[in-house]
Formats: C-alpha cells, structure tokens, sequence
C-alpha cells in the first residue's frame, strides 16, 4: 500500500505541473491598446515591412501595387493572416489577393479562409483571411511544411480594369496565431529559424569579426524549436498512470496473502 501511496502522490503531481501547459494551448491574447503600428508596406521580398504579431499594420497605396509584409512564426503556433482593403467610392470589379510565403520563399497553402474575393462595383471593401497550417519544428528537405522563421505575406489585384488602376486604397493587415500545444511537437528541430539575414556588422567594436544580422522581429519569447514539448508531461503522467495501474493488478491477483494464524511452510 505504501507503493500505491507513492504512485498516487506522483501522479497527483505531474497532474498539477500539466494544468499549466494546458493552458497555454489556448489562443494567444490580443495586444491591448496597441496602435503602434507599421504604416506602409514594402513592395518587394527585400522591402517587406516587419510586423509583430497582435499588431494592426496599415498602408496606403494604388491599385495594381504589390504590398509586401513580413512577420515572425515559431514552431506550435498556427498563424492567421487577416487583410482588409478600403476600395475608392466608384471602381468596377476587382478580384484581390493575400498570399503567404515561408522564410525560403516557398508560397504556403491556406486551411481555410478567403484567400481571393471580388469586389462588385460599388463595394467600399474587401475582406481576405488565410489561416496556415500549423509550425513545425523540423520537416523533410524535400516537403513544403512551415518551419519556424519569418513569413511574408502578399497582397495585390489580380484582375483590374485600366480605369481602376492608380486608385488610392488603404490595406490594413493583421496577424495572430495560436498555440497548438505539445500535440503539434515532432522529433527534431532546426538549427537556427528560417530569416533572412540582411547584413552584417561587427560583434564587438574592438574586434574585426562580423556576424549576420538577421530579421529584426522574433517571437515575444524567443526562438523556441527544441525538443522540449508539453507532450513530455502527458507521456509521464501515462507512465505514472500505467504503472500505479500495475500495482493494482498485482494486488488483485495476489490477493491478501497468507492469514496471520496460518504459520510459514504449513
């Protein structure tokens, strides 16, 4: 009984420090009050303007331009791109576009979400949503998972009349993500995050040695690809589970064992 008391103590443990991870499986908090910002985009890969996540990035621009934004993505998280275009009062039918690239460039399929949408003459705007799969940690050279890093996303019309085209509009970006928790870990990660590195200066200012200077957005908590996952808890808690399971067994099996009166060997 002493070995089930154990056991039970155990478990009673590992479930506590699991309440903790479990909740951060939740969906990231919105940045409250936050309306600082970006306002313009970039109009290339190279010129793209950083986003953080929870922030309201705004531009204004004509219509035919390409918008370019970039924002950090870490491994669990499950990102979603929502854009929104004010249209000019008179235009004809537009057809708009968000699309969304990984740190190699690669253009990264929507779950769900209205990645294209046409605007009739006489709407005042147009919404569009892309929501990512989720970020893994590591992935085969030859797939086309999101891996953690920096992400561009891409906004334009596909489809314009020659009147419509170098019409003012305003594009509003937003970006948020959440957690997926330890059900979205795999085995492996990468060496260092997928983001551009854009230049390079000296580590020390006494010292001739230089290293890249890569994105200046990160996730507000860093980096954190590795191999440690809340699925560790859970993996515990079910041996601890097993295991106290197995004493039981043993118990029932067993029985009580041999009565006090009866002596050894009779």
């Amino acid at each position: 009984m002493r070995a089930v008391r154990v056991l039970s103590a155990a478990l009673l443990t590992l479930g506590l420090a699991a309440a903790p991870a479990a909740a951060d499986s939740s969906p990231s908090p919105e940045a409250s009050g936050d309306s600082g910002g970006p306002t313009r985009a970039g109009t290339s890969f190279r010129t793209a303007t950083e986003v953080e996540q929870g922030q309201t990035a705004t531009a204004r621009a004509s219509t035919g331009d390409y918008l370019y934004w970039s924002f950090p993505a870490d491994a669990g998280q499950r990102p979603t791109v929502r854009t929104t275009v004010k249209l000019p009062e008179s235009h004809a039918a537009e057809t708009w576009q968000v699309d969304v690239y990984d740190g190699l460039r690669r253009r990264q399929a929507c779950q769900y979400g209205a990645q294209t949408r046409t605007a009739g003459p006489g709407t005042t705007s147009v919404e569009l949503a892309c929501v990512l799969r989720t970020v893994r940690a590591w992935s085969e050279p030859w797939a086309n998972d999101p891996l953690p890093g920096t992400y561009y996303v891409r906004l334009t019309a596909l489809k314009l009349s020659a009147d419509d085209l170098g019409q003012p509009v305003d594009a509003e970006l937003r970006v948020e993500s959440k957690d997926m928790g330890g059900a979205a870990a795999v085995d492996g990660s990468l060496s260092a995050p997928l983001v551009p590195g854009i230049a390079s200066r000296p580590e020390d200012e006494s010292d001739d040695s230089s290293s890249a200077v890569l994105a200046g957005l990160e996730p507000e908590d860093g980096w954190t690809s590795g191999w440690w996952s809340d699925r560790w808890i859970w993996t515990a808690a079910g041996g601890a589970l097993a295991a106290l399971a197995g004493v039981f067994g043993y118990r029932l099996t067993c029985g009580p064992g041999r009565p006090r009166q009866v002596p050894p060997g009779a």
